[in-house]
């Protein structure tokens, strides 16, 4: 398993019982010290301590979320959705997982980038990367993880989801044009917005397949997973 896919190999003998969570271990290490835990496996793949610790400052940044803010729950909640990533890119793997382009990788960065407000500033991009422990590698290590995802979901789950006109122009009278209303902001034709609206049910509807196809493959998995340690 590749290091970019955050998981790796079991060796031959090594005992999975030894799980041991310590959070946000990179914050109380000496410097010089390396030290990491198993906290999850997945059919065979390990998810180390550190993937777990980088997953939940990933998270936190991209949420402009203060790290002191962070619950036990929000930690034991990123932890799954490593989980979940590894499942999925099982998936992927007979299909040659898809690799977005650098042009793909670099927008999904200033997008991010774009939803801070002195994100454009190198200067204070740069630090606030490093107030929360990461380096721009970093992030986009985990946006080309995030981007190859949600294309394996899109071809897996899209062409079997259709929008009917009756659901496009159900949305558009009573949850759209209110919306509206409610901002202030003047009323739009359905013909204007008709490919919006559809593309929005389209996303509810792989949302909710996507839910019930990890949930499938979990229980079709061999998760073990110890969440003792995850708060402060």
């Amino acid at each position: 398993m590749s290091r970019n896919r955050l998981q790796h190999r079991l060796g031959p003998g090594l005992h999975v019982a030894c799980f041991t969570l310590l959070i946000f271990i990179g914050f109380n290490v000496r410097a010089g010290e390396t030290i990491d835990r198993i906290v999850a496996t997945v059919n065979g793949y390990i998810i180390l301590q550190s993937d777990w610790d980088e997953e939940v400052r990933y998270e936190a940044f991209i949420n402009s979320r203060a790290l002191d803010h962070i619950s036990a729950e929000d930690r034991k909640a990123a932890l799954d959705r490593l989980i979940d990533q590894e499942l999925l890119h099982e998936q992927a793997q007979p299909l040659n997982l898809w690799h977005p382009s650098q042009e793909e990788i670099t927008n999904a960065v200033e997008q991010i980038r774009g939803q801070l407000s002195d994100g454009r500033i190198d200067r204070l991009w740069h630090a606030a990367l490093t107030s929360y422990g990461l380096r721009e590698a970093d992030l986009r290590r985990r946006v080309i993880v995030q981007l190859e995802l949600m294309h394996l979901v899109d071809i897996r789950l899209r062409p079997a989801i259709h929008v009917e006109s009756k659901n496009v122009e159900s949305y558009y009278s009573q949850q759209f044009l209110p919306a509206l209303r409610r901002s202030g902001s003047k009323p739009v034709p359905l013909a204007t917005v008709s490919a919006r609206v559809q593309e929005l049910l389209t996303q509810q509807q792989i949302n909710e397949r996507l839910l019930s196809w990890i949930q499938q493959l979990r229980a079709a998995s061999n998760i073990r997973a110890d969440f003792r340690g995850h708060g402060e």
